[in-house]
């Protein structure tokens, strides 16, 4: 009785857990695919609105991300498995999920021959790729193909699926979502592999995966910079303010002495 009770809590606790995870989907934009769909991926779509948009069935996404951490966890060293995004939005996604998992991370562009070409000193041999979109990080999986490497690819609804062995069906076009699967995806490979019980919740926020803009950055720096000055004016003086004017080179004052002087009551010579 001790061991079912265990199990149902387990799976009550799951439960909630994909709720809640449903529930960051949707609001990361998640479900929204494009109008456009292909014939591979019409499996995953859930609807269709009247503006044409693609809706994702975001149980199926849930399901295969717990697939996906499984073949993850399958692979005993983790520098075995590369993760790239040829998509800026995916860079920091892409670092922070590699972070975590220990996997290597390959942001911006692919180096052609990475996996084909022995000669490159860039060349390597994973047991596993994951690509955030089958579309920009054709090159890839095109190599990937050639190695009989699998792939584990993001896909939206327009995706191609050729040579990918587990395509994760969600919304690859925004910042947002792909941060929040790319943290889903660490979250469950932890889990999987024993670092942390399933009873406690992550404490790395969704946000550490978020791609930010370096223009966006220095804009808030330049805004934040007027506000800095006035706050040092009001509390702080400027360095050397408060400090003695006048000549260091001029005579000492009166009753002063020279400074090579020895002290009264010493001689040179005594120390």
């Amino acid at each position: 009785w001790g061991a079912s009770i265990e199990r149902l809590q387990v799976s009550k606790m799951s439960l909630t857990q994909k709720e809640e995870d449903i529930q960051r989907m949707l609001v990361c934009k998640t479900h929204l695919g494009t109008k456009n769909i292909d014939f591979r991926m019409q499996r995953y779509v859930f609807k269709r609105t009247q503006e044409g948009v693609h809706i994702i069935n975001l149980g199926k996404t849930w399901e295969k991300i717990q697939v996906a951490a499984r073949i993850i966890v399958a692979i005993e060293n983790p520098a075995d498995i590369i993760v790239s995004s040829a998509r800026p939005y995916g860079s920091r996604a892409v670092l922070k999920f590699s972070q975590y998992t220990g996997a290597q991370p390959i942001a911006g562009r692919w180096t052609p021959g990475t996996l084909t070409n022995q000669i490159t000193q860039k060349f390597l041999e994973p047991r596993l790729l994951i690509v955030t979109d089958p579309r920009t990080d054709a090159q890839a999986i095109k190599e990937a193909s050639y190695a009989n490497i699998p792939v584990i690819a993001l896909c939206d609804t327009d995706a191609p699926l050729d040579y990918v062995d587990c395509a994760i069906p969600a919304n690859n076009k925004g910042k947002e979502s792909i941060a929040l699967l790319y943290w889903l995806l660490a979250r469950e490979v932890l889990y999987l592999r024993g670092k942390m019980p399933r009873s406690q919740p992550w404490d790395v926020m969704v946000d550490m995966f978020f791609w930010r803009d370096p223009e966006e950055l220095a804009k808030k720096d330049e805004e934040e910079a007027p506000h800095a000055e006035e706050v040092k004016a009001e509390h702080g003086e400027e360095w050397g303010q408060g400090a003695a004017q006048g000549d260091w080179n001029a005579a000492p004052a009166e009753g002063q002495g020279e400074w090579t002087a020895p002290a009264e009551g010493q001689t040179a010579d005594n120390w």
